[in-house]
């Protein structure tokens, strides 16, 4: 393709390091699922309304469709399937995935990862939500099947455990 060309992209993702050359324009997310086969991290909409892509980022929340793999050149990505060995409890889950299993916050799953990744940055930002300020927190993330009640269940459900340990 004329006027295209590719970049290395050196990156740690779930505590592996990985180098790989890309096409300058790919995008995290395709990155991460494509040449990783990390496929926990979903493709949603591609313009950062439905946070289906969210992976941390250096330990903050990104939307891995509006990040081109080269920005995170250098960084720490964690993505769903490395979530649970940083916070995991005797069941291998982290906290915010055991709460959306014992909550019952996913029906479809489609958004689950998405959701479980923006929690864990709303748990850090603010240990003890409301049901305000977690819905709030999660306007960025969307779910079709739920109407995000047990989603927030979840939320709290974690938040207190999180406090807790």
């Amino acid at each position: 393709m004329a006027g295209s060309r590719d970049v290395t992209v050196e990156v740690t993702v779930n505590g592996t390091p990985h180098t790989a050359e890309v096409p300058a324009r790919t995008l995290l997310v395709h990155f991460l699922r494509d040449r990783l086969r990390l496929t926990g991290t979903h493709v949603g909409c591609d313009t950062t309304q439905c946070g289906a892509c969210t992976v941390a980022m250096d330990g903050v929340a990104v939307k891995s469709c509006t990040v081109l793999a080269a920005q995170a050149s250098g960084h720490e990505i964690t993505t769903i399937e490395g979530l649970a060995p940083a916070g995991a409890s005797d069941d291998g889950l982290h906290p915010v995935q055991r709460a959306f299993q014992e909550e019952h916050g996913l029906q479809c799953g489609y958004c689950t990862p998405g959701m479980v990744m923006a929690i864990r940055q709303l748990l850090a930002d603010n240990p003890d939500p409301t049901e305000a300020e977690v819905r709030h927190g999660l306007n960025g993330n969307i779910c079709r099947c739920t109407g995000y009640q047990n989603i927030v269940a979840a939320a709290l459900s974690a938040a207190a455990h999180l406090r807790e340990a």
